[in-house]
């Protein structure tokens, strides 16, 4: 699988647990999921916290991240990479190329 550097962007966390993504799926808060305008729903991306190194692999399912932001993780994935209270962080995106 081949990857694509992005250049650091800023990320936070939503919860909507129970809602429907834009995707038609239903939000569940524990998996490893983003809302993003700049990609298309089922992108698969590997988000990288810049300041501590930590990864976390995330699939588009839904279509969000604003105020400058170009993504907004689930809860569970942003836990994975950051703590919660952190509430914005900077990161690096790498996109999977679907071959």
């Amino acid at each position: 699988m081949n990857l694509f550097l992005l250049i650091s962007w800023l990320a936070t966390w939503y919860s909507l647990d129970g809602n429907y993504t834009s995707s038609g799926e239903i939000f569940d808060s524990n998996k490893m999921t983003c809302a993003s305008n700049h990609y298309k729903h089922g992108t698969m991306l590997e988000v990288t916290n810049i300041a501590n190194g930590k990864s976390v692999v995330v699939k588009v399912n839904d279509t969000g991240a604003f105020k400058g932001r170009k993504l907004d993780l689930s809860k569970g994935a942003f836990s994975k990479i950051a703590n919660l209270k952190s509430g914005v962080i900077k990161i690096k995106v790498e996109k999977f190329d679907t071959l």
